[in-house]
């Protein structure tokens, strides 16, 4: 497997997709409450943390939606189908894999993708241009600039609801994962065009921070247009990146959404 990726606990299989510029511990604050009940797989995208780098496909969403598609096949024990959940981008290919028929389940918190306009979606990146060119232009001043917590709370507030539960060291890593990354400049002018529903019956949950500054939720019920059957929640006190707002309400977000379905493949 080429995807850098952890696996832990047991039960029926839980995939768990980061956004764009992030990385799979991302997820960890919601491990404890997860592994009682599934085999929770973590995964690096292609060109983030530990993954190897993407190169420069023709079309990056596809090259990414194929990548996860083919990781999430690798890692999945045979006769069983994997239940997937995604955060921003993570969200979005998440909802791919659903669309193509490819999971038996899929959460998304605050998905990718759903943008009103061209306008809406030049903001978003914009977001992550700005900050990153304020850690480029800090240069070697980054790590002695967000020890001060107004620095770094003002830095992670555009993404974090509660950016005073993120350690100096993830903020830290996190922010040189934005400044190197190579995946966030060719997705911005990329129209995000899910699948056609291959199989309507499979369960979607859709859940979306209120506080979330990177992807309003106002796109939130655009989702629908796409799976009409989705549940769809709207949390008040979360942001654009909520595992760590509120880990026991995602945690029990993701083991809801993946209890939908059964995972188990049914033979002949």
């Amino acid at each position: 497997m080429r995807l850098a990726h952890d696996i832990s606990g047991s039960g029926p299989t839980l995939v768990l997709v980061h956004g764009v510029t992030h990385r799979r511990q991302g997820w960890d604050v919601l491990l404890d409450r997860l592994t009682p009940y599934r085999r929770v797989v973590t995964v690096d995208l292609p060109g983030h943390g530990e993954s190897p780098a993407v190169g420069q496909p023709p079309n990056m969403l596809e090259y990414l939606t194929d990548e996860l598609s083919a990781f999430v096949a690798e890692v999945t024990p045979e006769g069983e189908r994997a239940h997937i959940a995604g955060n921003s981008l993570g969200g979005w290919l998440s909802l791919a894999l659903a669309a193509r028929g490819e999971v038996v389940s899929a959460t998304a918190l605050s998905p990718a993708g759903f943008f009103v306009n061209r306008l809406d979606q030049k903001r978003a990146r914009a977001t992550f241009v700005s900050i990153r060119t304020i850690a480029k232009i800090t240069g070697e001043r980054l790590p002695q600039a967000l020890q001060f917590k107004p620095i770094r709370y003002a830095a992670l507030a555009p993404f974090f609801a509660k950016p005073s539960r993120i350690s100096y060291e993830d903020a830290l890593v996190d922010s040189r994962s934005l400044m190197a990354n190579e995946v966030l400049d060719p997705l911005g002018p990329l129209p995000f065009v899910l699948p056609a529903v291959v199989d309507p019956a499979i369960p979607v949950t859709v859940a979306w921070g209120r506080r979330d500054l990177v992807l309003p939720v106002y796109q939130a019920r655009r989702v629908l247009a796409q799976f009409p059957a989705a549940q769809l929640s709207v949390l008040p006190r979360l942001g654009h990146v909520p595992m760590s707002d509120d880990p026991a309400l995602i945690a029990k977000i993701l083991l809801d959404g993946s209890s939908a379905a059964s995972s188990t493949t049914k033979t002949a």
